[in-house]
């Protein structure tokens, strides 16, 4: 959101997610360095479960000792890129993103929150990111996609100018059934839009877009009309998640000055980002009171509202001691910045959590327990107070 911020690579993210496409970091492009074609799990279309082609139950795996925040984790998806999931308003069904055959890039998925009755319900075309389920009545979904610039997936930029993401312009945000059907465009430009979710009572889109020459967030009507923008400053913003009132707005973003901006410039001309760092902010629903939450100068992204709207979870390799950083663990901090706590201490990737409407339940995605190198699965487990 969304990702849409993948193989080897998405346990390196430098920055998710925003997933295809920059903001949700999507399952494809998540690495340090470029991705290997066509590296993903064998697999049926409708099996996002897991790469045999057949729905499998949950998996029980053990916890770090140091992760007493998680109980009873559950592996939920086995084989391919899987990323960003998300639940539904009524926290029975996770809708994902995911990388297996027959598709060459991510599609977008449904499946029950036990890992049963995954199913496709993206086009099969194209490249998607940053899927959502419409709230608070979860009978529709929301996502990215570029299949109307073409069914192939878009040329992943090279790595000349250094590790960097692709602003795909042909991305625009289509609103559907939860089935799939009845698929509506809500954005309508030769800019990018992603990275879009709901606002909890169902009144607001928030989303990602270069329309105005720099990434910034808007907001839209749920039929794509009354678009606002929220955003003024130089650099990225994006990923973003309305709190569970509904009256503030996490995200991540990174506003650079001098030659770091100008570098930056140069590559968005060329609908290119380099994510080498993001903090945490807050503002509120309209834009105004922006506040910084994160001041670490590493890769901070993913951040989700506690269902409590005092605390933010988010991913980081602020503690990273590998080379290229490429260990990156969920953290939880105050909205005041205050309290910083990590949850997860496993040697892979882990992002793009969320929790449940009750807070009783969370889900993320980790490299761990990985098959294949770059795997990335979907995980759940029931959050301790």
């Amino acid at each position: 959101m969304n990702n849409s911020l993948p193989r080897a690579g998405r346990a390196a993210l430098l920055l998710c997610t925003l997933a295809g496409g920059l903001g949700c970091c999507p399952a494809s492009l998540l690495g340090p360095e470029p991705p290997a074609p066509n590296a993903q799990a064998s697999g049926s279309a409708g099996s996002a479960a897991n790469g045999s082609g057949a729905a499998a139950a949950a998996i029980p795996r053990a916890l770090h000792p140091d992760e007493w925040r998680l109980r009873n984790l559950r592996q939920l998806t086995f084989g391919g890129e899987n990323a960003e999931a998300y639940f539904s308003a009524d926290s029975t069904r996770l809708i994902f993103q995911s990388t297996r055959p027959p598709h060459e890039c991510d599609q977008i998925y449904t499946m029950n929150a036990d890992g049963s009755d995954p199913r496709l319900v993206s086009t099969g075309e194209g490249r998607t990111t940053c899927a959502y389920f419409f709230y608070p009545e979860d009978d529709r979904i929301l996502y990215s996609s570029t299949h109307e610039a073409g069914g192939d997936c878009p040329h992943r930029p090279d790595h000349s100018r250094g590790y960097v993401w692709p602003v795909f312009a042909s991305y625009e945000i289509y609103a559907a059934n939860a089935d799939g059907s009845g698929l509506v465009r809500l954005t309508d430009n030769d800019a990018y839009d992603a990275e879009a979710t709901f606002r909890p009572d169902g009144g607001r889109i928030v989303f990602t877009s270069d329309r105005d020459g720099d990434l910034e967030i808007y907001s839209m009507a749920p039929d794509g009309g009354d678009v606002k923008r929220l955003t003024h400053t130089p650099g990225y913003d994006g990923g973003a998640f309305y709190s569970p009132g509904g009256g503030e707005i996490v995200f991540r973003g990174h506003h650079p000055e001098g030659e770091e901006l100008a570098k930056y410039k140069s590559l968005l001309a060329d609908h290119l980002v380099q994510p080498s760092r993001m903090e945490i902010f807050i503002m509120d629903a309209d834009g105004s009171n922006l506040r910084q939450v994160t001041k670490n100068g590493a890769a901070n992204f993913a951040p989700y509202f506690h269902p409590s709207g005092k605390r933010i979870i988010f991913s980081s390799n602020m503690d990273s001691t590998e080379p290229r950083r490429r260990e990156f663990d969920l953290y939880m901090i105050g909205t005041d910045g205050a309290g910083l706590e990590r949850i997860t201490f496993a040697k892979e990737f882990d992002a793009f959590p969320m929790f449940s409407h009750d807070g009783r339940t969370l889900v993320f995605c980790s490299n761990r327990w990985q098959d294949k190198p770059g795997e990335t699965n979907v995980f759940i487990a029931e959050w301790v107070e």
